[in-house]
């Protein structure tokens, strides 16, 4: 059976929250009898309170709250994290699952004016991060079930396991609250810490025949390399990848669980893609000797973790990702076996932007794997029948669009095939064959890519329309050209500052008094951004004026001279922005090797 919180460990689900002059008070409201939590606003200290007492006579704020996400340590001050609003996202298995839907950060930071000058301001530096932080889409909990982990992996808890709270049941890995919760730990607040993930979740329930088909589908947010799309690409020294995703595939019907992971994240060695205003900026491998070691690392976590792997690799074989795809490829070679295997299959020259259908192509080539893998599988009284023994990691340059339609292609072969087993399809049939069931599993892909994209990179995934509708259609084009600009915008002017507040919350860089957060001063967004939409104007400023010199030509030889004059005024502009493109971009600014 899979396994659920202990009654005992009972986390609260819903709160009042008590705002004094100098603290807060989180109070059981949901039918408990626990005791209060009190947090100081001078120093975020923290007790239990069985009665509430307040040592002011003024009114305090009262508001309802959800759940509480953590607390951040800064240089001076604490910030409580709470769910001030949540939606249910479905069940599974019976358990309600929620989404985030505002989550807000409360300061405890009234030791921080009597601090030196140059730590406020420091400190304010950092408070202004956790704004951006509030923001952070895709975060789902549930407070009696463990969403960290996968069905076959919760059924695997062993009764001990099964009775302890359900942080500590969690997989720190997918644990996007992890860092944010160690105060509460030290304190022993059990019912009042809540697992947070960040991913996906979604659901639908459908009909074939007399059967009826639950499908869910969890994505599952590693936190070891978190980030934005341009901040975090490749590998770290221990083997970790940006953007990885575990997802997994659930089907329920009649008593019978069926279950399907796969994954994705970058390519595992080194390298970067640093943006500096073109649109679309150079790859760089950084320490090429390392690579091998990296991969063999980051493997051999994947083995451990999920056992045998194919590692099937989208990006293209030539250009700027060609060099990428033969360090992929050479350095895993020492690597590869009947256990671990690597395909390339050069997502852009088969399938093109409108030919995803070839992607047949590529199921023909891992289907033995596939196969001789499987899945994991409960009977209708919580046996184990079946068991997956092996995973698919897909990566292209993003990890997004062509990872994607690849994952919603393997997920739905799986799904034809588990539905055979459990004698609901024919061997001829398949999911195509119902057109309403097709329907809600193809927006339930494609909504999940969608959410894994915006996460990364700000936008919801491209070629999109495809997972969406089984085709290219003209809006589902013109969307990509759009959302492709969107990202170009935040990639070089918004996602510096989100990068800062992603490794606040997950405890990459963790402040100190003495370290150096800014020495150097370098633009925040707001003077990037400025600095850029002033040097635009002098081009196009320049440009007009050279036009308008030149329609003056034939009344007066000069202007020929002045128009020459602004035209190379703006393309020198143009050069010295190219020249210096990095300067212009909203860069991370906290000081940090990026590997």
């Amino acid at each position: 059976m899979l396994a659920k919180a202990d009654p005992s460990q009972k986390l609260y689900t819903r709160m009042r929250l008590w705002e004094f002059s100098d603290q807060y008070v989180v109070e059981p409201s949901d039918g408990s009898s626990g005791s209060c939590l009190s947090i100081s606003r001078l120093n975020g200290s923290m007790n239990l309170l069985d009665e509430i007492l307040s040592s002011t006579g003024r009114a305090p704020k009262i508001q309802t709250i959800f759940g509480v996400v953590g607390i951040l340590k800064l240089l001076a001050g604490s910030y409580l994290f709470v769910i001030t609003e949540r939606e249910c996202a479905g069940s599974y298995l019976g358990h309600p699952i929620f989404k985030v839907s505002k989550l807000k950060v409360f300061p405890c930071d009234l030791s921080v004016k009597n601090s030196p000058e140059e730590q406020k301001k420091m400190e304010s530096e950092f408070s202004s991060m956790l704004k951006v932080a509030e923001k952070t889409p895709g975060l789902y909990f549930s407070y009696d079930f463990n969403i960290t982990l996968s069905a076959q992996r919760l059924n695997d808890l062993g009764d001990e396991s099964r009775l302890l709270p359900l942080w500590r049941q969690a997989e720190p890995r997918f644990l996007w609250n992890n860092y944010m919760l160690e105060v509460l730990i030290d304190n022993k607040l059990d019912h009042y810490m809540l697992p947070v993930i960040q991913g996906s979740f979604q659901n639908f329930q459908s009909t074939i025949g007399k059967d009826t088909i639950d499908v869910t589908l969890i994505a599952r947010r590693c936190t070891r390399r978190t980030g934005t799309r341009m901040w975090r690409r490749g590998a770290d020294p221990d083997g970790y990848v940006a953007n990885f995703v575990e997802s997994e595939q659930i089907v329920h019907l009649n008593g019978f669980t069926a279950s399907f992971v796969q994954i994705r994240g970058s390519m595992p060695f080194l390298w970067e893609q640093i943006v500096d205003l073109t649109y679309k900026p150079k790859f760089e491998i950084v320490k090429p000797e390392e690579a091998s070691r990296v991969a063999e690392r980051h493997f051999l976590d994947l083995r451990k973790k999920y056992g045998n792997v194919l590692a099937v690799d989208l990006v293209n074989k030539h250009g700027g990702e060609g060099r990428l795809c033969e360090k992929y490829a050479n350095s895993v070679q020492n690597i590869l076996s009947d256990d671990m295997r690597y395909v390339h299959f050069d997502f852009h020259r088969i399938c093109g932007h409108i030919h995803f259908e070839r992607l047949s192509i590529l199921y023909d080539q891992i289907e033995d794997f596939l196969v001789k893998n499987r899945y994991y599988l409960l009977n209708e009284n919580g046996e184990k029948i079946e068991e997956q023994i092996g995973i698919v990691r897909t990566n292209c340059i993003d990890c997004l669009d062509r990872t994607n339609v690849t994952q919603s292609m393997i997920g739905r072969k799986m799904l034809e095939i588990q539905l055979r087993r459990l004698g609901v399809f024919d061997a001829d049939q398949t999911v195509s064959s119902h057109p309403s069931f097709d329907d809600c599993f193809k927006i339930l892909w494609a909504n999940h890519g969608d959410d894994i994209s915006i996460q990364y990179s700000g936008t919801p995934a491209l070629k999109g329309d495809f997972v969406r509708y089984g085709k290219r259609t003209s809006q589902g084009i013109i969307n990509d050209g759009i959302n492709s600009l969107t990202r170009y915008y935040l990639n070089n002017f918004v996602d510096g500052t989100k990068q800062d507040a992603i490794d606040l919350l997950q405890g990459h860089y963790i402040v100190s008094v003495s370290r150096d957060v800014a020495s150097k001063k370098p633009q925040g967004k707001v003077d990037a951004v400025v600095s850029f939409r002033l040097a635009l104007a002098l081009i196009l400023m320049g440009f007009v004026f050279a036009m308008m010199s030149l329609r003056r030509v034939r009344y007066d030889i000069w202007h020929l001279l002045f128009s020459l004059l602004w035209a190379g005024l703006s393309l020198a502009i143009v050069g010295f922005v190219k020249t210096n493109g990095r300067a212009f971009c909203n860069r991370p600014r906290l000081h940090k090797p990026p590997y």
